[in-house]
């Protein structure tokens, strides 16, 4: 019997450098896409998937992600006094529970594995999943929870994938699959292969679930690419002695990271808002008309 994915781990440690002048003072997952900060987006993804658990691992300067996941007294009592129920009402709902939130510290920037082997302890032994928060999934169904639904299916690791036109297979990391009973059993990952190399055209999303032997794994993981511990070597190694499967969104992605995958994300999230995106596809018809 598989165990439940309870807790998923957001690994929000970067500096988000490609988007200074703005990142110097404000974390990048805190940015908005519409009126939301990129980083809340992620969690209603996992919170949507069943996640109880959230578990954040920060850097310095991160701390108003916290404060963003806690009460604000002041705010909640000006917003009560002004009759403002329905924004008083929606912070609510977005607040975790008591105790359903916890912060590590990443202390040098050494990798994506680095920082999700920093959440070893809060998540113990079971497995787990792990959200990139720069990468937000745009579908009928939250990527997470069509993961975790082949996740009780058929066990293992699992990886999110999304197709990608083979010309910009070099950009990713690249699984290589094959059928097995009806799931996409990886039978290889290649990190940003050379152009006409590549496996297959199935990238990954940012998206996964692993199991806890994954920390043993990470915890003698020799530096990689970019002098970096890559999670991605990680589960190489664990995929000699663990299944992994390939979950593909049939959705859309955006990279957020990237200035032109934030301006995308806003212009997608932005038209699907009953309150916003009438008036906004005027506006998009009139901009493009000029």
């Amino acid at each position: 019997m598989t165990k439940r994915i309870r807790k998923a781990v957001f690994p929000v440690a970067g500096l988000g450098t490609r988007f200074l002048p703005a990142t110097k003072a404000i974390p990048k997952e805190m940015l908005t896409v519409v009126d939301r900060p990129v980083i809340q987006h992620v969690v209603d993804e996992a919170r949507a998937a069943g996640i109880e658990h959230f578990i954040f691992v920060t850097g310095r300067g991160k701390a108003v992600i916290e404060d963003h996941f806690d009460i604000n007294f002041e705010l909640d009592r000006t917003l009560s006094e002004r009759g403002k129920t329905r924004e008083l009402e929606g912070l609510r709902r977005d607040l975790p529970a008591a105790g359903a939130t916890s912060f590590t510290r990443q202390q040098a920037p050494l990798g994506l594995g680095h920082a999700v082997w920093c959440a070893r302890d809060i998540v113990g032994d079971e497995p787990f999943a792990v959200l990139l928060p720069d990468m937000l999934h745009l579908g009928r169904e939250p990527c997470l929870a069509g993961m975790i639904r082949g996740y009780e299916a058929h066990g293992g690791n699992l990886i999110g994938v999304f197709e990608v036109p083979d010309s910009e297979t070099h950009q990713y990391g690249i699984v290589g699959v094959r059928d097995e009973k009806g799931a996409q059993a990886i039978t290889e990952m290649v990190e940003k292969p050379a152009k006409g190399t590549a496996p297959s055209n199935l990238a990954v999303s940012g998206r996964y679930i692993l199991s806890p032997e994954i920390f043993r794994i990470l915890e003698t993981q020799e530096r990689g690419a970019g002098g970096e511990i890559q999670l991605t070597d990680a589960m190489i190694t664990l995929a000699r002695s663990q299944p992994f499967f390939a979950h593909t969104f049939a959705g859309e992605i955006y990279d957020t990271g990237t200035k032109l995958g934030f301006l995308m994300a806003n212009v997608a999230y932005g038209l699907r808002r009953e309150d916003v995106g009438p008036s906004m596809r005027v506006e998009l018809d009139k901009l493009m008309g000029r």
